[in-house]
């Protein structure tokens, strides 16, 4: 049976992905970008150089990022004091009310931002499947892309990794 094209597509992209996944590959700095947390407070990436960030794109309509939330809020809580930080950005497609609510309800610890016009996500590589995370070392450069929920013992490994450069 002959793959259909699209079948080839989702294939290619994903091979791509992988092979962007930071395996031995220089790393890039993290795009400057503007965004607005939902309480309003204007920020940009640039704000974020000296920490070691996870940036995470996601939708309140995908089932395994609704999943993998929990784990990115209790990663977030464990290095939050050692200079680690999160940043949940909504696709531009998702309704801001069922962000807000998602945020509120799950109480999440970390700054959420709606990607109203997608400009974020472009800037980070073209993000278009969710779960997407980039992880930044404290030097501001992309270090890891994971598409699809990360493992989360090997992310937090990383993490020391990156939280015990200077």
């Amino acid at each position: 049976m002959k793959p259909s094209p699209r079948r080839l597509v989702l294939s290619a992209a994903l091979i791509a992905a992988a092979a962007m996944a930071g395996c031995g590959v220089a790393q890039q700095p993290a795009p400057q970008v503007d965004y607005t947390l939902l309480d309003g407070s204007k920020h940009n990436t640039a704000q974020l150089k000296g920490k070691v960030v996870l940036v995470n794109f996601w939708a309140t309509s995908c089932t395994t990022c609704v999943a993998e939330m929990p784990h990115i809020a209790s990663t977030f809580q464990k290095y939050r004091g050692q200079g680690y930080e999160t940043l949940a950005v909504a696709m531009e497609y998702d309704a801001p009310a069922y962000v807000a609510n998602f945020a509120e309800t799950r109480k999440l610890p970390f700054g959420v931002a709606i990607d109203n016009t997608g400009e974020i996500a472009e800037k980070f590589g073209g993000v278009k499947l969710t779960p997407t995370s980039v992880l930044i070392n404290k030097r501001g450069e992309i270090v890891k892309r994971y598409v699809g929920a990360p493992d989360f013992a090997a992310l937090h490994t990383l993490v020391e990794k990156l939280l015990a450069e200077t």
